[in-house]
């Protein structure tokens, strides 16, 4: 059963139920350094959008951090690089992972920013993540 079909836009489901389905440490790391980096509050929301619809978990801080996508056993983390962070960003990536170097070549800029949908099923994508996160937004001190 997909995550759609699981929770249809009229059952909302709660962070505990997305833990559940997602099962994967990294979530919860992610989750931990977001809400402990941040202090951002995680937003369930429902998305239309074709590239990942269904529910998803949202954090903002002043401006978007991330979006997290739930998937059995991993996630995929929409990240956005806008001009401002675009060459720390490209100075960073020959230390990411092939991944994430590839798709963010692969994205082209829309009004000046790159979405990057990034699966994240290991530890060395979950750092690159965390890093672009970080290129966004500081992390309070």
């Amino acid at each position: 059963m997909t995550w759609n079909e699981r929770y249809p836009k009229g059952d909302q489901p709660e962070l505990r139920q997305i833990d559940a389905y997602v099962a994967s440490p990294l979530w919860g790391e992610l989750r931990a350094w977001v809400e402990q980096s941040y202090g951002a509050q995680p937003r369930v929301e429902h998305s239309t959008c074709s590239a990942a619809p269904g529910w998803n978990v949202k954090y903002k801080k002043g401006r978007a951090l991330c979006t997290l996508y739930p998937r059995q056993g991993y996630f995929i983390a929409l990240v956005t690089v806008g001009r401002a962070e675009a060459a720390e960003a490209e100075l960073a990536l020959p230390l990411m992972t092939a991944q994430v170097r590839e798709q963010y070549r692969r994205t082209t800029p829309m009004n000046g920013a790159r979405w990057l949908m990034i699966d994240v099923a290991d530890e060395r994508t979950l750092a690159d993540v965390k890093r672009l996160v970080g290129l966004r937004v500081a992390p309070r001190k």
